[in-house]
């Protein structure tokens, strides 16, 4: 049965902005593999529980992947003790999903082990997906020739026109759209708040949370 490694952040601040993890990025994934059959695990950055990012869980964005979720409660155990980043080991998974929220920005960006662990499962010849802003895992990755990962890749995220939308241009560290073009990635934008998933071999992303089931279900795909 395949096997699928979903990395949340452990973030709650992002600057002076107050965040954590996106719940339907990993909310609505974790049912789409269940759902196939595939076992999962929930990891984080630091391990333990997840902070989640209010804003996820206000009316309009509490999906019903969220509230089927927030009912399961193996679901709600690997999530409140989730395992810390360092634990995860390549060979024991086909799959490692990095789910966003604006945590990632503080602690996906830039994270060395982060990087060396979707380096080694995409060498492996694994599939990694991240959606919206969990790409700010894959930003520093490399390929085995040693290009970035996103190099000649078509590609998404969270785009530099929904960073606008939300008022934190200023307050990420980066803008993905604007820094996987300049890594040499095949930026595909749609319109904003639109499903969007982009699969380039075993590379998979999505742009914002409203791609999450589509990611999941492309993710499937690959490992079927």
């Amino acid at each position: 049965m395949p096997r699928v490694a979903i990395v949340s952040t452990s973030a709650t601040q992002m600057g002076d902005h107050v965040t954590g993890s996106w719940l339907e990025e990993t909310a609505a994934p974790y049912n789409v593999y269940v759902a196939a059959g595939l076992t999962v695990d929930i990891f984080s950055i630091a391990g333990g529980d997840i902070p989640v990012d209010a804003a996820s869980k206000a009316e309009a964005f509490y999906t019903e992947d969220c509230t089927k979720f927030d009912a399961d409660t193996t679901a709600q155990e690997k999530f409140r003790k989730s395992m810390p980043l360092a634990e995860y080991k390549v060979e024991n998974y086909d799959a490692i999903h990095l789910s966003g929220g604006h945590g990632t920005c503080a602690d996906f960006y830039n994270n060395a082990a982060l990087y060396a662990a979707v380096d080694a499962t995409y060498a492996a010849g694994k599939v990694v997906a991240a959606v919206c802003h969990g790409p700010n895992g894959i930003l520093g990755c490399k390929k085995p020739d040693g290009t970035p990962l996103v190099e000649g890749k078509a590609v998404t995220g969270f785009t530099d026109e929904e960073e606008a939308a939300v008022g934190l241009t200023e307050k990420v560290p980066v803008l993905l759209e604007k820094e996987m073009r300049r890594l040499g990635g095949k930026f595909v934008a749609a319109a904003a708040w639109s499903s969007n998933v982009q699969v380039d071999g075993k590379l998979v992303t999505g742009q914002n949370p409203q791609s999450s089931v589509a990611l999941a279900e492309a993710v499937v795909k690959l490992l079927s």
